[in-house]
């Protein structure tokens, strides 16, 4: 059942932003994945925990290294630094947003639009966007594969949903389909096929019987991860908090959670009345403990609106108890003096 209560503030502020800032997000009508084909590949219905579990992928490699004439050379195999980026509401690939009539306005903030920036922004990273799998009403971003969700994607956490068993096998089997699938070129009409799978996902002569599906596809031995969550998407960043005791505990996952450098909580925000920022005590002292760098950046937008002030107070508690428990996190408020607005809220991808 949905609390339309604690809804309608976000759709009113969410119709009035979009409806205020038509035309006046920067335009950018040519995929950027044709200005460099040889660095995307995207993967459809990647499989991660359990058979229903899928989520499309979206890859961009780094920009190979430049030899000494300026020409660029052929990057060796995978980098160990991975970004994985969780986006928010309305995101979605770049085709599918221009075709819209109201998200078109918004393509600016594509996922591949965002790739570059993250590329950029990370320099010599690997960066993978996770597509929802869900898009209520084609605006409202929902995660159901990594946290209980209600029909426009606010989160009911838990402590053992099984998000971090899912990005364990998503980011494992579409390593394995990216290196099957080699320097293939993206394609608005063709996405990028998976090979033949095990019963497991993992590609064929990877499989064994009875043996763990998260051991089927190993990962990199130096691998480093960031994590990344924007708008909606932090309700992904929120939910492996919960559940990192319990993954820190499970020996299968241990060593997957101590890849994980730095988690970059973005401007958070979802259309339930509570829960936007990780205040429980417990939970937090998970965090603290693990060694992650934490960063947080937000705008007027989330943090500032009178229609939905838990946001704020929550983010201050979440910053707040970090502190207290000797977490150096990094917390930024952008665009300080400005006025509100949807514009802004993307524009913190940018300036974070």
């Amino acid at each position: 059942m949905v609390d339309l209560r604690a809804v309608l503030p976000f759709l009113i502020a969410l119709a009035r932003n979009m409806s205020a800032s038509v035309g006046s997000s920067e335009s950018t009508g040519l995929n950027p994945a044709l200005t460099d084909p040889e660095r995307w590949l995207r993967l459809p219905a990647v499989p991660g925990y359990e058979p229903h579990r899928v989520n499309d992928m979206l890859l961009l490699r780094p920009a190979a290294p430049k030899s000494r004439g300026g020409a660029q050379t052929a990057t060796a195999g995978l980098a160990n630094r991975h970004v994985i980026f969780f986006p928010g509401d309305v995101q979605n690939f770049h085709k599918v947003m221009s075709s819209h009539h109201e998200n078109q306005q918004w393509q600016r903030w594509s996922l591949e639009n965002v790739a570059e920036l993250l590329s950029r922004r990370f320099p010599g990273s690997h960066v993978w966007v996770v597509r929802a799998s869900r898009m209520y009403l084609h605006k409202f971003t929902c995660f159901d594969n990594f946290v209980e969700s209600n029909l426009f994607g606010a989160p009911e956490h838990c402590p053992d949903y099984g998000a971090f068993r899912h990005l364990r096998a998503l980011l494992g089997h579409a390593l394995g389909q990216a290196a099957g699938g080699g320097t293939a070129s993206w394609s608005f009409n063709r996405a990028v096929p998976p090979g033949p799978r095990a019963s497991n996902g993992c590609p064929e002569g990877n499989s064994s019987v009875g043996a763990s599906p998260l051991l089927h596809c190993p990962l990199p031995s130096d691998l480093a991860l960031t994590l990344v969550g924007f708008s909606k998407g932090c309700v992904v960043l929120n939910q492996l908090v919960y559940e990192l005791r319990g993954a820190r505990a499970d020996p299968e996952l241990a060593p997957f959670v101590a890849r994980i450098t730095d988690m970059y909580w973005l401007d958070g925000g979802h259309p339930g009345g509570s829960n936007t920022w990780v205040t429980s005590q417990e939970a937090l002292k998970d965090l603290a403990s693990s060694g992650i760098g934490v960063h947080s950046h937000v705008t007027p937008y989330e943090v500032r609106d009178p229609m939905r002030a838990w946001v704020g107070k929550e983010h201050k508690r979440f910053v707040r108890m970090l502190r207290e428990l000797g977490v150096p996190i990094v917390d930024k408020l952008h665009f300080e003096n400005q006025l509100p607005s949807l514009e802004q809220h993307f524009r913190v991808l940018e300036e974070f």
